[in-house]
């Protein structure tokens, strides 16, 4: 199966957007919606859900909470990264903690991936 979308995992999409974690709340409500450029949350992608997304400069944006440094979760995260860069998407990923303690070098970070790729700024 090589559809951009896998509408099984809609459901499951959805819940995440309502359910989001204090980090994902925290990056989407305080930077991410505030840019002028589209950003889809929870975006179904082939047999993946992307945290974040923005297709105009086709970055993911990921947010790892503490199952991603086990070895079944870097194990996936190793299998969904190596699929989205064959699609051309570059993976950005930050741990929860860099979230909590390093917020605006965070964000600092995303701003200036997006900009290498696509004009963007902030909404007034």
């Amino acid at each position: 199966m090589d559809k951009k979308s896998n509408y099984m995992l809609t459901p499951y999409s959805r819940k995440l957007r309502r359910d989001m974690t204090s980090e994902e709340r925290k990056l989407w409500y305080l930077f991410l919606r505030k840019l002028d450029v589209t950003i889809n949350r929870q975006m179904v992608f082939h047999r993946y859900i992307i945290d974040f997304y923005c297709s105009a400069a086709k970055i993911a944006i990921e947010i790892d909470g503490s199952q991603h440094y086990e070895e079944t979760g870097r194990n996936k995260d190793v299998e969904r990264d190596s699929y989205l860069k064959s699609k051309g998407i570059t993976v950005l990923r930050y741990s929860n903690k860099e979230i909590n303690c390093s917020f605006d070098d965070v964000c600092a970070s995303i701003f200036k991936e997006l900009s290498d790729r696509i004009p963007v700024k902030f909404k007034r």
